[in-house]
């Protein structure tokens, strides 16, 4: 069984543009609704917690929509047009009001911005499930991990090209000085690679024949779905087994994203209080675990078709545990940065692309294939649920007990996911069929 890396990179541009976007989002809006709107912080930041709240509720319902569309475009490319196209439009909103109220600053430009920006969330969230989706509706079973990889390898480019353009768009010489910084620019250039990317997915993978390819795949594989028919014969329900295998499948996911997370959002402020580092030197270590990360993601996809999904998340689970339980006796030793920190935080990329690369794929293992939306949403639900939580939780320890408490609360968290994945018996890889596979394997 061969994966057609062609398809599957085709189909990873929409989370390439996402993923650009997000990063976009995150880096300037702060500064947009601080510098120029005058907003407070805590205001700030809780407008930028809204795209988390929304997409508890957005991602699950869109995704489950998409799996019930009948479109001759397919079930979710729909979706990813509607929702690029609209988000395109408002993104490019944001500057120009920006740019109006610095000119010229009033109430009404402040609300329609707000406005402007809720809009902006909500646009975002009707495609994402579904373009995620895309990639389990198109690849068997066993070659998900591997699929994935490729997916998570797309979005850290759409990511590393932002920062590129950012970098010198926005660099030292071209800012200092200027009372208002325009950016229109990197605005355009990015809603420019949402629609190349948009262009790609509707002219390039022709998601019914794909689709349909699956389905005769999955026919001839029935051992590989985990539902099972009713007695009349019309519906597919999930076993209790499965269903018991999901739930703490669910219940590690968000374990282990509170643990992580918790990490990167209180790491900068962890390091320059405790182990007294400069920004530059917290903001690098964040930095080498993505870049850990990054090039992990194609070898851990293809280990995990090896060795099974479930023992590389295991084995991810212990390393990323055994790094913040590392970190801590750490600085129990030292309160200055050492260069070692560098090579502890590769090895939490390592770890967090182990986990991160299998997790998806074993989610939608244990659905049919007429519900992978609906089971994306619910990967979401609960990972995004942990990012909401966990700032919060981790603040108050921080604030209550103390800086220390930070790492051992991440390594407790990120141990319990461990515990329920012991409970997870269903979701892994199965053995490859060698035959009725030949479709996947031509060029489209």
């Amino acid at each position: 069984m061969k994966l057609n890396t062609k398809r599957t990179v085709l189909v990873g541009f929409a989370f390439l543009a996402i993923s650009a976007f997000w990063q976009m989002y995150d880096s300037l809006v702060p500064m947009i609704l601080t510098g120029t709107f005058k907003i407070s912080e805590t205001v700030s930041g809780t407008i930028m917690a809204a795209d988390n709240v929304l997409a508890l509720f957005l991602l699950p319902l869109f995704g489950g929509l998409s799996d019930r569309c009948k479109s001759r475009l397919g079930k979710r490319r729909p979706f990813i047009l509607f929702g690029s196209l609209l988000s395109v439009v408002l993104m490019l909103g944001l500057p120009l009001l920006d740019n109006s109220y610095f000119s010229a600053p009033s109430e009404t430009k402040t609300l329609l911005f707000i406005v402007n920006l809720g809009l902006l969330l909500i646009a975002m969230g009707t495609f994402r499930s579904p373009a995620v989706a895309l990639m389990p509706d198109v690849t068997p079973k066993p070659l998900r991990s591997k699929a994935n990889a490729i997916i998570n390898l797309m979005g850290a480019v759409g990511g590393i090209i932002y920062l590129i353009l950012t970098s010198v768009l926005y660099s030292k010489s071209r800012t200092e000085g200027l009372e208002h910084i325009n950016y229109l620019p990197i605005f355009s250039i990015v809603a420019g690679i949402m629609l190349v990317a948009l262009a790609i997915i509707m002219f390039c993978v022709n998601e019914p024949k794909l689709a349909a390819l699956q389905s005769e795949y999955e026919r001839e594989h029935p051992e590989e779905n985990l539902s099972v028919k009713t007695d009349d014969g019309e519906k597919e329900v999930m076993p209790k087994d499965v269903k018991k295998s999901l739930i703490f499948l669910l219940l590690s996911i968000a374990f282990w994203f509170i643990g992580y997370n918790g990490i990167t959002t209180w790491f900068t402020t962890y390091a320059t209080n405790v182990w007294d580092m400069a920004v530059g030197q917290a903001t690098m270590c964040l930095t080498v675990a993505t870049a850990g990360a990054i090039v992990s993601y194609i070898p851990v996809g293809n280990i995990a078709s090896k060795v099974g999904r479930r023992r590389t998340i295991k084995f991810g689970v212990l390393l990323l545990a055994s790094c913040f339980a590392a970190a801590f006796l750490y600085t129990l030793i030292s309160e200055k940065f050492s260069p070692l920190l560098y090579l502890l935080f590769a090895l939490v990329g390592v770890a967090w692309a182990a986990i991160n690369v299998n997790s998806l794929p074993m989610v939608v293992e244990m659905c049919s294939g007429s519900q992978i939306g609906k089971f994306t949403g619910l990967y979401y639900t609960f990972s995004m649920s942990a990012q909401i939580a966990t700032p919060i939780l981790a603040g108050w320890l921080l604030e209550h007990i103390g800086y220390k408490a930070l790492f051992p609360y991440a390594a407790i968290a990120v141990s319990l996911a461990f515990v329920t994945m012991s409970f997870v018996k269903h979701g892994d890889n199965k053995i490859e069929a060698k035959k009725g596979l030949e479709a996947f394997d031509t060029d489209d």
